[in-house]
């Protein structure tokens, strides 16, 4: 059993060694553990603390975003035969102590991946802004509603743990970020999530790497989310848009008709009349597109299977 412990850092000189130093090097029922740090494009030495402190670094040349960071660190943890891949964070935010219980349901056979919940006590955790905190709730809710059968509380923390199955069958795209994508992903293709109560430290006055603007955040994350259910349930996602606009198009020709039978006129409504047939043919047009888009969701599912047996051969384990 083999856990790779992984770190994503921009410009994270001043926590760095220390949070590095903070990671457990053995745990229980565990062969080997070990220690990554994704140095993504800083310029303050992050990499070289990194390396002194004990951990192997993978580096950008430029920023690519968290979503970018966790590519290396999944595709890195696939080469280096990991059974699990650990995500935490170098602010110092989470406590290494909990990743023997994170990883616990994947050793036991019960999750593919298990993502910490900073919110299990219904209680917001000191000095996290209100802001953040209602925009969690309000993202998890929409994250559980898209994806199948999940309920998840708590879609976007960064202290988690992947099983190798999970690390072969995950295919993202987004590069902002990639934590409600995973999720997602995952979910859509009936691996299991657990999630699990993990104690969280926000530091006054630090702002956060990614969400530093929430607009922009919310805009980007909900771009990722929307797309990520296109490509699994394009059926639904064109369908739904398609029904939406063919019944505002049937409202307004219904009535004029209703108009029209009263007074005998069309007019002043005429226009209500010619935008109605406009969106109730647009509409049907989508709903075809649907159709085509389902079609081709069959042939991306088996493209997906085809890849998770090439990754498998690719990075050859002995259960293959």
């Amino acid at each position: 059993m083999y856990v790779l412990i992984y770190i994503p850092a921009f410009n994270e000189a001043a926590k760095i060694g220390e949070v590095v130093r903070s990671l457990p090097d053995s745990l229980p029922n565990v062969e080997q553990v070990g220690k990554l740090v994704v140095d993504d494009g800083s310029t303050d030495g992050t990499a070289q603390i990194a390396e002194n402190a004990g951990a192997g670094v993978v580096r950008h040349e430029m920023n690519r975003g968290v979503g970018g960071a966790f590519h290396t660190a999944l595709e890195s943890a696939l080469k280096l035969g990991a059974d699990i891949l650990v995500s935490i964070d170098a602010d110092g935010q989470f406590d290494p102590a909990e990743i023997e219980k994170l990883i616990a349901p994947i050793m036991e056979g019960r999750a593919d991946l298990v993502t910490g919940n900073r919110f299990a006590s219904g209680v917001k955790p000191g000095n996290m802004p209100k802001v953040r905190y209602w925009g969690n709730i309000a993202m998890s809710r929409i994250v559980s509603t898209l994806s199948p059968g999940r309920k998840i509380q708590d879609v976007s923390c960064g202290f988690r743990a992947y099983s190798r199955e999970a690390l072969l069958n995950l295919n993202l795209y987004g590069r902002f970020t990639y934590t409600q994508e995973t999720i997602m992903d995952i979910a859509f293709k009936g691996l299991s999530i657990v999630e699990i109560p993990i104690s969280v430290r926000y530091f006054s006055g630090r702002k956060s790497r990614v969400a530093r603007n929430l607009p922009r955040y919310g805009i980007n994350t909900m771009n990722i989310i929307l797309r990520t259910f296109r490509d699994y349930k394009p059926m639904l996602f064109f369908g739904t848009m398609g029904l939406a606009v063919m019944t505002v198009g049937l409202f307004l020709s219904g009535f004029l008709a209703i108009h029209y039978l009263r007074t005998g006129m069309t007019s002043p409504y005429k226009m209500l009349g010619i935008a109605g047939g406009i969106l109730v043919i647009s509409g049907l047009l989508i709903v075809g597109y649907s159709l085509l888009a389902d079609m081709l969701d069959r042939i991306r599912t088996t493209q997906e299977k085809l890849l998770y047996y090439e990754k498998k051969k690719l990075f050859n384990r002995t259960e293959y």
